[in-house]
């Protein structure tokens, strides 16, 4: 059988070679649609509750923010939502989604990753802060989910790969 160009695993050492680069190239797509879905949700779901879009009141976002500022690990960051609630709020869902459309298409890719990365920091370093043991925030996992499309770009099935690349110019 060697002599034939087979393994003994039924490929040839090139169709493994080759099955190994697809698997790497889109290794990162399943993590970019799930955040981009993700995060579009997380935005359509915050402009469409009234609730969470108020200043005060069961629900909404100034009361939680009230409830979590002692025991945030930024509570600066709490301080600066809660000079506008309904103002950060807003930002924060629409940020959200376009972090999530921009992801999803893989438009301006890194731009959305560090995007989903900070919102994912400041809602760690606020929201889920004080989940004991620390696991069990999900904030921090979404922070660290976002570091390889941060690093790596969009990759494949991206508006990205479609966009000219930039010419330098010369001086």
């Amino acid at each position: 059988m060697q002599g034939y160009g087979n393994n003994g695993y039924g490929r040839v050492p090139g169709e493994a070679r080759g099955l190994r680069e697809q698997a790497r190239q889109y290794a990162l797509l399943p993590l970019r649609v799930f955040l981009g879905v993700t995060f579009i949700y997380a935005g359509l779901d915050k402009l469409t509750d009234s609730a969470f879009l108020s200043a005060n009141g069961a629900g909404s976002l100034g009361e939680q923010m009230r409830g979590i500022r002692d025991s945030a690990g930024a509570p600066w960051l709490v301080d600066l939502a809660l000079h506008s609630p309904v103002g950060f709020g807003y930002a924060l869902a629409l940020g959200e989604l376009a972090v999530g459309i921009g992801t999803l298409l893989g438009l301006w890719g890194r731009i959305a990753a560090l995007g989903g990365a900070l919102i994912s920091l400041s809602l760690w370093l606020t929201v889920s802060w004080q989940a004991t043991p620390y696991y069990y925030g999900n904030d921090l996992a979404y922070l660290m989910a976002w570091l390889p499309l941060l690093l790596a770009g969009s990759g494949p099935f991206s508006l990205d790969t479609l966009l000219p690349p930039r010419r330098r110019r010369s001086m």
